[in-house]
């Protein structure tokens, strides 16, 4: 009976604890803790202190905690589709990327174990293994391409020797082991996360805010030109429209002979280009006279022309200020 009370006790304590938690805390990572030791937790305690807290404990702890404190917060029902697996709770009142990036930092190099399900590709580089000629039979059984070089056995071609989501096999836990390879690397990952309210994949704490201002961007074109496309008047098309209407007024005062201020400049410069180029020449002084050779004469002179084609090149952009 004293094992009873004292289990009902840390049951009472767990409910509380996690409680309190929901109750003081608006952001919540849930995370993934498969092959994460007792030892490895705790540094991962470490690191957050002061920034967040982690909880672990059973999936059907949580969500009986959690439907009991639902009358009071219904936001946090949006966590009960997810608390499955090995999960655990992050609690923090901080920045969530900042928290990631602390996760991400504790995760620690470990060696393929046979039976465990790989988390990622492992590729074996091509190069010198270190192991003995005796050693290229292990090889063969695995299909992988070998020679002897130096006396030591040489891999030809990088060989992509597991893919994500396989069980490692023995051979190739043995290979790796013999390599000294760790292709795997565990901690908490992040499954969900929880934002006072709102549930959204981890992968938008990646975005910056370039990202998210080419996403608004983006977003405000798209309306810009779905409205001119309809007809129908929006503050992201307004200026498009605005442009649209000024551009036919223009070219109906072009046509007619209905003229206004910035209309009549551009007929005036149509009617008469060369009165502009003369206006934009120099206004005062003669002419230098050169007296270089013939060929740097006419060099002068090539340079002069090319100056004045580019002056008439530039005639009309002030038109419409």
């Amino acid at each position: 009976m004293a094992g009873a009370d004292a289990g009902l006790q840390r049951k009472s304590e767990y409910f509380a604890k996690l409680t309190k938690l929901l109750e003081e805390y608006p952001r919540i990572l849930i995370v993934l803790a498969d092959n994460v030791g007792s030892s490895h937790m705790q540094k991962i305690r470490q690191s957050l202190r002061g920034e967040a807290v982690v909880l672990m404990g059973k999936n059907t702890m949580i969500r009986k905690a959690i439907r009991g404190y639902v009358a009071k917060n219904a936001n946090l029902e949006a966590l009960l589709p997810h608390v499955r697996e090995n999960i655990g709770f992050v609690f923090t009142k901080g920045d969530l990327s900042s928290v990631r990036q602390k996760l991400v930092s504790n995760r620690v190099a470990a060696p393929a174990k046979a039976g465990s399900v790989a988390p990622n590709d492992v590729i074996v580089p091509k190069g010198n293994t270190g192991m003995e000629p005796t050693q290229t039979s292990f090889l063969q059984a695995l299909n992988i391409p070998s020679k002897i070089n130096k006396g030591m056995v040489e891999i030809i071609n990088d060989v992509h020797l597991i893919k994500k989501g396989d069980k490692v096999g023995n051979s190739e836990a043995t290979l790796l082991a013999k390599l000294n390879i760790k292709p795997f690397t565990y901690g908490l990952s992040i499954k969900t996360v929880y934002d006072d309210g709102s549930i959204y994949d981890p992968a938008v704490l990646d975005l910056t805010d370039a990202d998210l201002l080419a996403k608004f961007r983006a977003g405000v074109s798209n309306i810009a030109a779905v409205s001119l496309a309809i007809g129908y008047p929006t503050v992201a098309s307004l200026p498009h429209s605005i442009a649209r209407g000024y551009q036919n007024v223009l070219a109906i005062s072009l046509a007619t002979d209905y003229t206004f201020e910035k209309s009549a400049k551009l007929k005036e410069y149509l009617k008469n280009p060369t009165a502009f180029a003369i206006t934009a020449g120099p206004t005062s002084g003669p002419a230098p006279t050169t007296t270089a050779p013939e060929k740097g004469g006419k060099k002068e002179e090539k340079k002069e022309e090319k100056k004045e084609e580019e002056e008439e090149a530039d005639m009309g952009f002030g038109l419409f200020d």
